[in-house]
């Protein structure tokens, strides 16, 4: 693997890493501008941008757009996170420039044709309404909610939809004015690429614009709280949070390994007590995740009205008991989980890409795998008991979706892990 990162006069950021033996490549822009750089009217907008970079561009249609990158075979796409707006293609060696070619030209010269605008409003308000018709994909959006009040973090991505509903033309221009400069931007390639040629190509294409500043953040700040919505369906929606660390904490490995000890897989200590053992419901996991400033720890579960107590306590059980008794073959085989989903994804040039624009975003650098697995393995069983009894004594906040009327709150969760 060849690594190169290159920085142009105007702060336009350029990472690749030739994968030797690939015929194929992933290329693309990660834009340093997601939900939480919205302002409050905002909301919503730079998902709306994502989708209207797709509605043509000064020299492309939309059909245009769409038919460049698929008569050569290749996938085009997007998406909006917390802190990015990435817009991305897969492509053949060969077609690496046409690639590149198209999604600059989606990013910095979309036309926003009004009668576009309305076409794709319609299309997220439909999004919106499925998000709504989804309990285990809206319950998440509540819980963020609750856990960030009151904060561009805790909104979600979507949008409301009085607020989707109202933007125009000025608003998009408005946002891109503010955060797609190419200080904020970075073109990250993997698989058969060749790094100058890309970084030629982008400098023609990127040198000459203007820096806009980097982006002015509301710090994240964990509140807490919970969210009961009642509906007549056939399960309770049951989704938990903690405030876990940031990226740059020294515990966020730690973190990850006991979230993956606790619900990451078929052998984790939640799906064997509450699923395996008990029969209390098909789905249950843990996850980790962590930003620059704030992380959570979330636990998701779906089970019916008459044992989501039963499963309420049995998970408050389950995060007393690790700060007990939490051996050490689960977090080696956890550690194992996590080494092995980093180094299987780096078989792919998509997720690579995708690694390389988020760590130069996050470090200004691209550290080494090594160092990632070096720190994996440095986690102890004492630092995960360690961690898995700060976090039960840590803020929570809680998400009841379904026929919750009668389903233990927070405030019981709390008494209980406090027992």
């Amino acid at each position: 693997m060849t690594l190169n990162i290159a920085t142009l006069p105007n702060g336009f950021r350029i990472v690749t890493e030739h994968m030797p033996g690939l015929k194929s490549a992933s290329v693309g822009i990660w834009v340093t501008a997601g939900g939480r750089h919205e302002r409050a009217e905002q909301n919503g907008i730079a998902h709306f941008l994502e989708h209207m970079a797709f509605k043509g561009t000064q020299k492309r249609s939309a059909l245009q757009i769409a038919e460049e990158i698929e008569d050569v075979g290749g996938y085009i796409n997007a998406y909006t996170s917390k802190d990015m707006t990435a817009y991305y293609a897969r492509v053949l060696s060969a077609d690496v420039s046409l690639a590149l070619d198209v999604i600059a030209d989606i990013v910095l010269n979309p036309v926003f044709d009004p009668k576009e605008i309305e076409v794709e409003r319609h299309v997220i308000l439909q999004e919106i309404g499925q998000a709504l018709d989804t309990p285990d994909d809206i319950i998440f959006d509540w819980l963020q909610d609750v856990s960030y009040p009151d904060q561009p973090f805790g909104r979600t991505i979507l949008g409301l939809e009085e607020r989707v509903s109202s933007f125009t033309r000025e608003d998009l221009l408005r946002f891109v004015a503010e955060h797609y400069g190419p200080d904020q931007m970075i073109l990250s390639a993997a698989g058969g690429v060749d790094h100058d040629s890309i970084v030629a190509q982008a400098t023609a294409i990127f040198g000459g614009l203007t820096p806009v500043g980097a982006p002015v953040i509301e710090r994240a700040r964990f509140g807490g709280g919970e969210r009961r919505e009642v509906k007549d369906l056939e399960q309770v929606h049951f989704a938990l949070s903690f405030e876990a660390p940031g990226y740059r904490h020294a515990d966020v490995y730690t973190a990850q390994i006991y979230a993956t000890a606790l619900g990451g897989g078929m052998s984790s200590r939640l799906f064997q007590k509450i699923r395996e053992e008990r029969g209390l419901c098909y789905s249950i996991f843990a996850q980790s995740g962590a930003y620059e400033d704030t992380g959570a720890i979330t636990i998701y579960a779906g089970t019916s009205a008459a044992e989501i107590a039963d499963l309420t306590q049995l998970t408050v059980a389950e995060l007393k008991r690790a700060a007990e008794d939490m051996t050490e073959a689960e977090v080696a085989r956890a550690r194992a989980q996590l080494k092995a989903g980093l180094l299987m994804g780096l078989e792919s040039p998509s997720s690579r890409a995708e690694r390389l624009a988020r760590l130069l975003a996050i470090w200004g650098r691209v550290p080494d795998v090594d160092e990632a697995v070096a720190k994996i393995d440095a986690v102890t069983t004492a630092d995960v008991r360690r961690y898995a009894a700060e976090m039960a004594a840590s803020k929570a906040a809680l998400a009841l979706y379904g026929p919750v009327a009668e389903a233990p709150g927070l405030a019981d969760i709390r008494a209980g892990l406090a027992a």
